[in-house]
């Protein structure tokens, strides 16, 4: 009887281990549905060929306290205020993804709708930035606003504008505007030329304008709190504008007037990681002075890599990197990301990265940088997606006031009754926030669904935003084992 008991539970580990290793996932369409939710986001006046139908325009006014245009951009999270910190952010890196991960993206038949999300992006940070040593870098007042639980389309709290100028800088929001307008200037090169131009001249005076007044922003906090200082986005918005014009001015920069320092987090916050990964191509191109950030890009690789001896973060019993609670997909999209470039780079320079006595080549880093990405899409101890819409069992109460509010909802609803109606309640969402990857399990792999536990169900652009390329490469890969 024992003998039968223990071989059960042999057979049922192992069944479970081939479920683990053979499962896969219909990577195309969460690449598909991951562009949806970004398009989910917008404010202002949405285009006829607006996918999510639930959504209507928003937010027509904004600007207009302060005598300019600020229509247009994204919300950042499941809340009706426009950050222009993460926005950028999130621009930087759909466009990072465009760049690096063309082909795989155009395969999937995605380009389109990507390229159409960053000039969603694009065109408003250009008209935030319009003005020589001005960019406003935030519409709406968060704490009303998170006192009201309201669609987009229908709220009526303050769309108080804030903005750095000469006597008040923000160099973090600054230069990372900057990258974006870099980054998206390459991706629109073979594209619209003219429009390419307007988005790196742009990018050129933010990046002095950065440089010249240098200062924290913290208008945006609680929110948007720069912890890391601004010398990473410096950093990070030469290293674009180097790449977008290979101007010796930036490549200067890079090397005199710059730091870096090797670290495990890549963030809207900190920079270093995403910085070495992207110019270690330029070193095995030839560029031999960059040399010690490439080195910086194996510290990171190291510093995250299960199996490295220097691994820092910590990693769940189901695998999941964590770094902290609240939004914590984020950096498990950031880190997949930043592998699965790496990998591409170690594979196509035939090159390993040495941990202490340890090898590891780029099948081990695509290796876990699939891991973390599947551990999302459903292979994880509660055998369920994050990602709206998709997959097994996903959520179905993402902490979303967009979401969770119905299009007919009347319009005279106080604040206080909208979390009554739409927040307090177990009811699902009316509106499915298709693609949304959510906010993710605790240290203990623990989900839990509920639109009250935001820590767990709050959508962020910028989660979606670094899980495009990578979704992109894997589903290259299975179509190509399909064959």
């Amino acid at each position: 009887m024992a003998e039968s008991h223990c071989l059960l539970i042999f057979l049922a580990i192992f069944t479970s281990f081939l479920l683990r290793v053979n499962s896969h996932h219909n990577y195309k369409d969460a690449l598909a549905k991951s562009i949806i939710f970004l398009e989910a986001q917008r404010s202002g006046k949405l285009p006829p060929n607006h996918r999510p139908r639930w959504r209507g325009d928003s937010a027509l006014d904004d600007g207009k306290e302060a005598g300019v245009d600020l229509v247009g951009g994204y919300y950042d999270a499941g809340d009706n205020v426009k950050y222009g910190f993460p926005m950028a952010f999130t621009v930087t890196t759909m466009a990072w993804a465009a760049y690096f991960y063309e082909q795989e993206i155009c395969d999937a038949g995605e380009m389109n709708h990507l390229l159409e999300g960053i000039k969603w992006g694009t065109d408003y940070l250009l008209k935030a930035s319009a003005q020589h040593n001005r960019l406003f870098v935030q519409v709406g007042d968060p704490k009303m606003d998170h006192e009201c639980w309201v669609r987009p389309e229908i709220m009526k709290t303050p769309r108080t504008v804030l903005e750095i100028n000469q006597n008040l800088p923000g160099t973090e929001i600054a230069a990372e505007t900057a990258a974006a307008l870099a980054a998206s200037s390459i991706v629109f090169r073979n594209v619209d030329c003219a429009y390419s131009e307007t988005l790196l001249n742009r990018a050129k005076t933010l990046f002095q304008f950065a440089e010249e007044y240098q200062g924290t922003f913290d208008g945006a906090c609680p929110f948007y709190c720069s912890y890391s200082g601004y010398n990473d986005e410096l950093l990070w918005g030469a290293a674009w504008l180097y790449i977008a014009t290979k101007d010796p001015i930036y490549l200067q920069y890079i090397h005199e007037e710059s730091t870096s320092a090797v670290v495990y987090e890549f963030s809207w916050d900190l920079k270093y990681a995403g910085v070495q990964v992207l110019l270690s191509q330029l070193y095995w191109e030839g560029q031999k002075e960059f040399h010690a950030l490439q080195q910086q890009a194996d510290g990171y690789i190291c510093a995250v890599l299960p199996e490295s001896p220097y691994r820092q973060p910590f990693m769940t019993p189901g695998g999941l990197i964590h770094f902290r609670d609240g939004a914590n997909s984020q950096y498990v999209t950031s880190t997949a990301f930043l592998f699965s470039v790496y990998s591409d780079l170690l594979a196509r320079y035939d090159v390993q990265v040495l941990c202490g006595e340890k090898m590891f080549t780029h099948v081990d880093l695509m290796r876990f940088a699939k891991q973390e990405m599947d551990y999302l899409l459903g292979n994880n101890p509660a055998h369920r997606s994050i990602m709206v819409g998709f997959g097994h069992n996903p959520p179905l109460h993402a902490h979303h006031r967009g979401a969770s509010v119905p299009v007919t909802a009347p319009e005279d609803v106080t604040c206080g009754m909208s979390f009554v109606y739409w927040y307090n309640t177990d009811a699902p969402n009316p509106n499915e926030l298709t693609g949304a990857i959510l906010g993710g399990p605790d240290r203990a792999d623990v989900f839990i669904d509920s639109r009250v536990n935001s820590s767990y169900t709050e959508p962020c652009t910028y989660i979606n935003s670094l899980a495009i390329g990578v979704l992109a490469k894997l589903a290259k890969q299975a179509k190509h084992h399909e064959l």
